[in-house]
């Protein structure tokens, strides 16, 4: 296993660096590639000094909007590809994704209800994402208080109670779209996901809680291999299975909320790339955790690469992008799977 994780996780961070020097490198303003790196080593304490050819304006475009923009992409692919595998794993079901708790409805409700009434400056930039982070967590605890029944939460009983959470505060949000009518675009912009106007404060808003639910995923693998053979079978064998179903969904979902917290609602990455990798190494959470964040990352920053070039200097929303690729992996899986059970879902 320590072999297959340092040869897939080698190329894994390679592919992942090779895309975030391309992406560094494109954009609409028209510096070149040669000054785009001249600004970038111009900032390295060694090599900096206070000659320089560059004006302000390019220096910021590559240091304060362009770099950020490509770390913030990495962060939120990663931290939503860790949610998806949190949720396949524990719910065992390989079309499970971050939002299957209703955590994005959650977000969405305190994120439109912000916008609607005008109270974006209320905590400054930080308002939207702590008011959808807070939101998206209580979303947590309803669904948690829902489900459980004497001290145990059932996954059937989990998933359908984050169904209708969902189902019920997707109504609220539609209701706030409907009578936005001035501020209708940004509540449907926030909901379709984008990193324009982000800066370097959200990428330190995400680092906490990727440092944070990383290693805890990544050390409860062994448990969701074993939630392979049954909650009954995992318990024989030593798992505590209701604390590794509430450790795992709390960091999975913790997850989920501070990445659309910063991002917007942003589907399809915690479906399509765990799967992806778990096609690619196998059943083993020790690698498929490690190697979905990285994966993650990749593919959220091309996604977010062919939304601000595709069609400039106008920007399509990051989440259309996702979904365009998405949607058809996902009716592939179902065609997969319902070939697998001999033509029946």
């Amino acid at each position: 296993m320590t072999y297959k994780l340092a040869w897939y996780g080698g190329a894994a961070m390679l592919l992942l660096a090779v895309s975030i020097v391309v992406s560094l490198t494109i954009g609409s303003s028209g510096i070149s590639v040669r000054d785009v790196w001249g600004i970038l080593l111009h900032q390295l304490p060694w090599l900096s000094d206070n000659q320089t050819s560059y004006s302000p304006g390019e220096i910021a475009i590559v240091t304060q909007v362009r770099l950020s923009r490509v770390l913030l992409a990495v962060l939120v692919g990663a931290c939503l590809a860790l949610a998806g595998t949190g949720f396949q794993g524990v719910l065992r079901n390989p079309l499970a994704d971050p939002y299957t708790l209703g955590v994005a409805s959650g977000s969405s409700v305190g994120a439109a209800f912000i916008i609607l009434f005008g109270l974006q400056t209320v905590l400054g930039m930080w308002t939207i994402p702590l008011v959808a982070f807070g939101t998206g967590t209580v979303t947590l605890l309803g669904v948690f208080w829902l489900s459980r029944n004497k001290g145990v939460m059932h996954i059937e009983t989990l998933i359908l109670s984050g169904v209708i959470i969902q189902s019920f505060l997707g109504a609220f949000v539609s209701f706030m779209v409907s009578m936005s009518e001035g501020v209708v675009n940004q509540i449907l912009f926030w909901l379709m996901g984008s990193l324009a106007m982000r800066s370097w404060e959200n990428v330190y808003m995400l680092i906490p809680f990727l440092a944070l639910g990383f290693p805890l995923l990544l050390a409860y693998g062994q448990s969701l291999n074993l939630f392979v053979l049954g909650e009954r079978h995992a318990a024989h064998l030593g798992i505590n299975v209701e604390r590794t179903k509430l450790v795992v969904l709390i960091s999975s979902t913790l997850l989920t909320a501070a990445a659309v917290s910063v991002s917007g609602v942003i589907g399809f990455v915690g479906l399509v790339v765990p799967h992806l990798i778990r096609l690619l190494v196998g059943p083993d959470y020790r690698l498929i955790t490690p190697l979905s964040a990285i994966g993650g990352g990749v593919f959220v920053l091309w996604a977010d690469t062919l939304a601000r070039m595709a069609l400039t200097p106008k920007e399509i929303p990051l989440g259309v992008v996702t979904a365009l690729i998405g949607a058809p992996f996902f009716a592939y899986l179902l065609h997969r799977r319902k070939m697998k059970q001999g033509g029946t879902l």
